[in-house]
């Protein structure tokens, strides 16, 4: 199954991008949806793609860019991990908040990272937040969230988006998508795709002070 799912989202991306934008995401670790469509994505000049380096995090959304207020969680279904919480429970922590589905490789990739910076930095003040928003149906399944949770030792709150309205108040279209706020509740920083751990750690460390 994550071999086809790969295989799916690689033919979306050429579908949707073309060979150029394809390569480009595809260097990048990212998968991509348009939000609010169960299509494939639709690039525009505006995409955070155009904008980043494969081995470079971005800072380059409009959400970041202008250190806005992380949004709130919103059309959460169930919270697993934690009872229900909002922004305003995690002032006074970094907050680490990561878009995920668990049948993207991509995202895969990126879980040993972030499960360990929750059991390093936790304890100094991270909080972590790993946001699934599916792309498939088997994927909404509450029960296929939780073997997957079990299966990568995720233990941090991880709150069920499956109508994509969290998704949306963060203007996200990719998965993984990883943001960073500082204790203000204030997004320093955000990464789109796998790759720059050592720059998100090092931001993570930098936020924490």
């Amino acid at each position: 199954m994550e071999k086809l799912s790969h295989r799916r989202r690689q033919l979306l991306l050429y579908l949707g991008l073309g060979v150029v934008g394809a390569g480009a995401a595809t260097a990048l670790g990212v998968g991509s949806r348009k939000a609010g469509s169960n299509a494939s994505i639709a690039a525009s000049d505006s995409s955070p793609l155009s904008n980043v380096a494969p081995e470079v995090a971005s800072t380059g959304s409009a959400l970041a860019a202008a250190s806005r207020g992380l949004p709130d969680f919103q059309g959460i279904s169930q919270w697993l991990n934690s009872a229900p919480l909002t922004v305003g429970n995690l002032k006074g922590s970094v907050v680490l908040v990561q878009f995920w589905t668990f049948a993207c490789i991509n995202c895969q990739r990126t879980l040993p990272y972030i499960v360990q910076w929750h059991q390093q930095y936790a304890a100094k003040g991270l909080k972590v937040i790993g946001i699934h928003t599916p792309e498939f149906a088997f994927e909404r399944d509450l029960n296929n969230v939780k073997q997957a949770l079990q299966k990568h030792q995720i233990t941090y709150p991880v709150p069920i988006d499956n109508e994509f309205k969290t998704w949306r108040a963060y203007n996200n279209e990719y998965w993984p998508h990883l943001f960073l706020a500082d204790r203000q509740g204030l997004v320093r920083y955000d990464h789109i795709g796998e790759g720059a751990y050592d720059t998100t750690e090092q931001t993570i460390r930098k936020l924490l002070g």
